[in-house]
């Protein structure tokens, strides 16, 4: 049985990169936003965003962060991080950016997403307990086939590290 999953990623430069992952069919996936919608819910302002991605993470087990090159950080990554690990979601991160676009391109390594969200009270940051993985090749269609391989699996660990933290 597949599991539910949130994808969280940058989207105008990792669209194509993101896709990839949410085709290869290994879990079920939050249903892809068109830009015409994503319009309509930027226009209602912050709390409009916030209610989104709270939907959206409603009936999820885990959320993938598809780390490209500047997906650290961005406030609304950093937001859907923070909201799934507080639900009691796993998170897991897999770096894309060796995942050619539809231009051919690959892209640079960005920084750990989970350096930027810290416990409350401790200062600990979730990257010492949140587990990212980087496929070991260069070639984009090995990096397509070891996630491939690897992301059910990946999930399940998460979803473990969650429950006993």
């Amino acid at each position: 049985m597949a599991r539910n999953a949130f994808y969280s990623f940058h989207y105008k430069p990792d669209c194509d990169r993101a896709s990839q992952v949410r085709n290869m069919g290994i879990v079920d996936g939050n249903k892809p936003v068109s830009d015409n919608d994503w319009e309509t819910v930027t226009n209602g302002g912050e709390a409009a965003i916030k209610r989104w991605i709270d939907d959206q993470l409603k009936g999820r087990s885990c959320a993938i962060v598809l780390i490209g090159e500047n997906t650290a950080g961005r406030k609304w990554i950093t937001y859907e991080i923070s909201t799934a690990w507080n639900a009691e979601k796993g998170v897991l991160g897999i770096y894309i950016h060796k995942l050619k676009n539809l231009d051919g391109q690959q892209a640079r390594q960005g920084a750990n997403p989970f350096d930027y969200v810290t416990f409350t009270g401790t200062g600990k940051k979730l990257s010492t307990v949140a587990l990212t993985y980087n496929p070991p090749y260069s070639d984009s269609k090995e990096v397509y086939a070891y996630i491939k391989q690897n992301l059910a699996a990946w999930i399940e660990e998460a979803i473990r590290i969650r429950a006993e933290s």
